[in-house]
Parts: C-alpha cells; sequence; structure tokens
C-alpha cells in the first residue's frame, strides 16, 4: 500500500479495526501488518501486508465475501494499492528443483523452436 503523508483517514482505522473478523471464518491472519520496510534492492513504494489463508479458494472467498467488501471502501478510498492471491510452497520445497523445471522449459522451447526454423526453410 502507498502510503500518503499524513493523518491516517478514520475510514482506514475504521477497516483496520474491523478486517480481522472478516478473515476469521476462511483461516485467515496476517502474517505482516505495520512492520517497517527494508529494502535491499529496488524500489518498495509503501507499507507491506501479507495475509494468509490455508489456500487460494478460502483466499478468493474471502475477498468476495459480503463482510470483506463491505469494508473494502473504507481503504481503497484513500489508499492505494495492489491485492494479490500467490501460492506459497511447504517445507518441502527446493529451489534446485524450480531451476531444473525451468531449465528443461527453456530447453524444450528452444529445440521445438529450432525446429519450426528448419521446417519453414
Amino acid at each position: 500500500m502507498d502510503i500518503a503523508d499524513g493523518p491516517v483517514h478514520d475510514e482506514v482505522l475504521s477497516c483496520i479495526e474491523r478486517i480481522q473478523a472478516t478473515m476469521e471464518p476462511y483461516g485467515g491472519r496476517f502474517l505482516v501488518h505495520g512492520a517497517e520496510v527494508e529494502v535491499m534492492e529496488g524500489e518498495w513504494p509503501g507499507a507491506f501486508v501479507a495475509v494468509g489463508f490455508p489456500g487460494g479458494e478460502e483466499a478468493r472467498a474471502w475477498y468476495a465475501s459480503p463482510a470483506y467488501q463491505e469494508i473494502l471502501p473504507l481503504r481503497t478510498r484513500h489508499l492505494d494499492g495492489d491485492l494479490v492471491i500467490v501460492q506459497g510452497v511447504g517445507p518441502e520445497y527446493g529451489a534446485a528443483a524450480t531451476a531444473a523445471a525451468m531449465r528443461g522449459a527453456r530447453d524444450r522451447g528452444a529445440r521445438e523452436h529450432g525446429a519450426r526454423d528448419r521446417v519453414a526453410e
């Protein structure tokens, strides 16, 4: 969220006070909220909030819920920001396996592209 300089609007504070109750029926909880952002690379335009849910289905159901939709304008009228749903990884995740899958996809694409070039000749 891009937090403007100046006092926080009362509607934003009301949204913050009420949001937890909208997440609880869907298993949602704050993972990061109000922490200072330390930028190590690039730029970060404002605050960072991370909310965890048991899965994407629960996150989408929460977002679409009447309870959240009722308070959503309290924030969006006063703060710019982006909201995305991202699938997390479990404790068994290994980055090397992701790199291997990416390498395989890249190499298959290169072989297919080469085959198309030969057919076009």
